[in-house]
């Protein structure tokens, strides 16, 4: 039993010798493995961009609301049944198309009077005209008093008033018989149909036939805040010209182009805005009444500016600076003074120089020194 024991206490030290001297027969090979590889720094990845010169354009930026240039509610101007309605909602309208027709007979026949009124009062002048001259020629003769030619006279120009008067009345009633045909008085869309043909309509009720807007052109009113005063003040002078705008969708869309039409008189005290007004053409109806768009107004164009992409301006405990890719392709802190932001890119003011190479994306694993390797965008 105790010859047993003993051989499997030897065995198992063989063993546990033979497992030690192949662990460090391994440990030795992977340490030469190491001495072999390569030494020195750890390479970087990252995105290189270059400073180059370029025009910026300088846009201010502020939400604004659509505004159609007019809105009519059409509204009948004389009274009687509706007749006929001679639109289709939400189609486009000519200024002076028929929209609606009211019952033009009790006009007719007030236009039939009047003229026929303005007849008689015509015989009647004629009959006094006559009466005034033959009664000039007899006072010459001493046949009639002078009292008889001013009775005369004062006859010929009552008549005369009163065919004037039936003219005037005449005028009146064909404008009554011309609003029965109630027309679009600007272009634009028309809205929903509020009275349905068959109605008795009175002059200017408060409920109008339709609405119609007009869509070209089109106004947006937007507001910036009050520091921008500065920028835009150059061009509220008489005689300035017009700044050129932009529609701007929220996935950033262009949807129009047009100018500023107006600067506002005041600031909002209260939110410390000012307002502007934006006119567009609106060719392809991209604006509607009551939308929410952003508009942006070009105030000025930066020649040869000193740009680079914004994101290579980085922020540390000494202020702006941006890693420079020297030569031997490792990076240097360059502390730089930077100017605004505008269109993905930074206006840089002193730093850097064109043609310089700096990093654009990476900058989180550099610090002074590191050497990189330049690799593309999105990689």
């Amino acid at each position: 039993m105790m010859k047993t024991l003993a051989r499997l206490l030897i065995a198992m030290l063989a063993l546990a010798a033979i497992s030690l001297l192949v662990w460090q027969a391994r440990a030795k090979a992977v340490s030469k493995a190491s001495d072999k590889g390569p030494k020195g720094p750890m390479v970087v990845p990252v995105v290189v961009a270059e400073v180059i010169r370029q025009d910026v354009p300088v846009w201010l930026e502020g939400i604004g609301t659509v505004q159609a240039s007019n809105t009519v509610t059409v509204r009948p101007r004389v009274g009687g049944a509706l007749e006929s309605v001679e639109f289709t909602e939400g189609a486009m309208v000519k200024a002076g198309d028929v929209l609606a027709r009211i019952d033009a007979r009790p006009y007719e026949s007030a236009l039939a009077q009047a003229k026929a009124k303005k007849l008689q009062d015509e015989a009647q002048l004629a009959n006094a005209a006559a009466a005034l001259d033959r009664s000039r020629r007899l006072v010459k003769e001493n046949a009639v008093s002078q009292q008889v030619v001013d009775q005369a006279e004062a006859a010929e120009g009552q008549f005369n008033a009163q065919v004037k008067s039936d003219q005037a009345a005449i005028e009146a009633a064909q404008l009554d018989l011309d609003f029965t045909v109630v027309r679009a008085p600007i272009p634009g869309r028309t809205g929903v149909r509020m009275v349905d043909a068959g109605n008795v309509v009175t002059a200017s009720q408060p409920e109008g036939l339709v609405v119609v807007t007009q869509l070209q052109p089109i106004s947006i009113i937007f507001t910036l805040p009050q520091r921008h005063l500065a920028a835009l003040r150059p061009h509220m002078k008489p005689g300035a010209a017009s700044l050129k705008t932009q529609a701007v969708d929220d996935d950033g869309t262009v949807l129009d182009e047009g100018s500023l039409e107006l600067v506002d008189n005041q600031i909002d005290n209260t939110t410390g805005t000012l307002r502007l007004k934006a006119t567009f053409p609106n060719k392809d109806y991209t604006l509607w009444p009551g939308q929410y768009v952003s508009a942006k107004v070009l105030v000025e164009t930066k020649k040869d500016a000193l740009v680079v992409p914004t994101e290579v301006v980085q922020q540390g405990l000494k202020g702006t600076f941006a890693y420079l890719v020297k030569e031997d392709q490792t990076v240097e802190a360059r502390q730089l003074k930077a100017g605004m932001t505008l269109e993905a890119v930074t206006v840089i003011e002193d730093g850097l120089l064109p043609g310089d190479r700096v990093v654009q994306d990476g900058q989180n694993k550099l610090k002074p020194g590191a050497k990189v390797s330049e690799r593309k965008a999105g990689l």
